[in-house]
């Protein structure tokens, strides 16, 4: 089941990536802009990293980010351990 955030392009979906906040269509997560910007990359160069991914909903998930940044910088964190 897919379920509105609020935003334009978010979305949350049961069974995918945990149920953490996408990118409607896709299964790339607000956490994986989000880990991208804060490790040094530009919004453009998401764009290039993440194809598909338009500059607006770059924009939104840091839009979500300020809204949700707790929420959001566990997973970050989660998956920057994992990766160690």
């Amino acid at each position: 089941m897919t379920t509105k955030t609020g935003y334009r392009y978010i979305v949350t979906t049961e069974g995918v990536r945990g149920g953490h906040a996408i990118l409607e269509g896709t299964r790339i997560a607000v956490h994986d802009v989000i880990g991208l910007l804060q490790n040094g990359e530009t919004v453009d160069s998401v764009t290039e990293c993440l194809p598909g991914v338009s500059r607006a909903q770059a924009y939104e998930c840091l839009a979500y980010y300020e809204d949700h940044r707790d929420e959001v910088d566990v997973v970050v964190a989660r998956q920057m351990a994992e990766r160690g």
